[in-house]
């Protein structure tokens, strides 16, 4: 499991360019005029973790297996796109099966890129389209809570909570508030909100994308965008499409050298991903042998059964316990068996929350 990622924003915003960028594929037409990706473009990139290549290093692993981040590039969306304008619904319907949406405003200034409003605003454009995302969730609502409330009269239990908390949703989006705002009070409540696939329900990662002279530390566009992230609880981030294209095209022996001459630490893919785990409250945590090391996503605050299921049913359903090392630990004791001797391997049960960076081997019996 990674986390699948839907790039939303206007034409001309960057969108395409950042997805090739960090896919480092070629797989969506990149060009200044409107609606250049006529299809859902989805590109998978293995997530780096420094932590992985140095447990492989450790234990001799044969292979090395990152976890799996997918973007989905979806066409830009304009003013009217609820109603069928520009390409509409369709390309609305590709953002109801991500985790997160990444919604990329332009940040910069260059009269050679001609902009959909004429005018360089990344607050107005992330009104734009929140707006858009809003009324298709509206009139979905509408339609929906009246039948689900009328069944819930009938006798049916399930309808008649979801008429309840679909009904929340819809009155906040009446008052021109996000689905995601609305209060879900219990578990059963979060299954069918979440069933509901609600376009403003997802979580956003605002990508602030600035020309090469602020790529470090954002301009005055970004500055509004990170406050507008941490009113809404939100995430932000800034990063340059120029520059991820290019980095794009390097060897990777020399991107280092290439982003520390911009004042950069790491890429922006790396930047994207780090708040993209923080947006959606996961952890990574590793199974490492002389075969593979491999890199495992769960949520933050599942137990071990449920991690050992993110590698195999039949792990999670046999569970015995979990034996645990964590990350800094193997280091230090160099591995399994020095671990073990040092007293730093833990038996584990079924309570045991797993904790970023866990290095784990499962027993269970099937």
């Amino acid at each position: 499991m990674g986390f699948r990622c839907g790039i939303v924003g206007l034409p001309n915003v960057g969108k395409s360019t950042l997805f090739n960028a960090l896919t480092e594929t070629a797989a969506a037409q990149a060009a200044n005029y409107p609606f250049c990706t006529i299809e859902p473009n989805v590109g998978n990139v293995a997530v780096p973790d420094d932590r992985l290549q140095a447990l492989a290093a450790i234990a001799g692993s044969a292979k090395i297996i990152e976890t799996q981040l997918a973007f989905v590039d979806i066409a830009g969306l304009v003013r009217g796109a609820s109603k069928g304008e520009g390409l509409g619904n369709q390309f609305l319907g590709n953002i109801r099966e991500v985790d997160a949406i990444v919604h990329v405003l332009r940040c910069f200034e260059d009269g050679d890129v001609t902009h959909v409003e004429g005018k360089v605003d990344p607050i107005a454009d992330a009104e734009t389209v929140e707006t858009e995302l809003m009324l298709s969730d509206l009139e979905s609502l509408e339609k929906r809570v009246p039948n689900l409330t009328k069944k819930g009269q009938q006798g049916d239990k399930e309808a008649k909570a979801a008429a309840t908390v679909l009904g929340r949703a819809l009155e906040l989006l009446r008052d021109g508030k996000p689905a995601r705002l609305t209060p879900v009070t219990d578990p059963e409540e979060q299954r069918l909100f979440a069933q509901a696939q609600l376009l403003t329900a997802k979580p956003v990662l605002y990508v602030c994308n600035v020309d090469e002279a602020n790529a470090a530390e954002g301009n005055a566009h970004s500055a509004r965008v990170f406050a507008k992230a941490a009113a809404e609880g939100a995430e932000a981030v800034v990063v340059s499409a120029a520059i991820e294209a290019e980095i794009a095209t390097m060897p990777a022996e020399d991107r280092g050298e290439f982003l520390a001459e911009l004042g950069l630490s790491e890429t922006g893919l790396a930047r994207v991903i780090r708040a993209g785990y923080k947006l959606l409250h996961l952890l990574t945590f590793f199974t490492v042998g002389p075969k593979e090391a491999r890199a495992w996503t769960v949520d933050v605050g599942a137990k071990a059964p449920q991690a050992a299921g993110a590698i195999h049913s039949d792990f999670e359903r046999g569970f015995i316990r979990a034996e645990t090392i964590a990350f800094a630990d193997y280091v230090t004791c160099k591995g399994e068996t020095g671990a073990r001797d040092a007293g730093k391997l833990r038996a584990e049960g079924k309570e045991y929350v797993v904790q970023d960076g866990d290095v784990l081997l499962f027993r269970f019996n099937v």
